[in-house]
């Protein structure tokens, strides 16, 4: 994947803003399908198809603990897309 696909990905995913609000949440810890369903006043069912986009694009990952998962965001995903954003911006500041 080029870095202009890459850039259309993050966009895609960052273009809902259910999921951006999803991101911020789990910015400051780790957190249920209920708990994010609670916090975000949706229901169970369409957090887990947020989370099912966030985890195929590495940005969430699960730890089950007991019987629930807990997703907490993969640091190193959100560092590569800051990264490659910065890189845009910065081009795009030079045109």
């Amino acid at each position: 994947m080029d870095r202009y696909q890459k850039i259309a990905q993050i966009s895609k995913v960052l273009g809902v803003d259910t999921r951006v609000k999803m991101i911020c949440l789990l910015a400051g810890k780790s957190l249920c399908v209920g708990a994010l369903s609670h916090r975000l006043g949706i229901t169970p069912a369409a957090v887990s198809q947020h989370l099912r986009i966030l985890k195929s694009v590495g940005l969430v990952v699960p730890d089950k603990r007991g019987y629930f998962v807990h997703y907490s965001l993969n640091q190193n995903t959100l560092e590569h897309w800051r990264s490659e954003i910065n890189n845009l911006l910065e081009i795009q500041g030079e045109s």
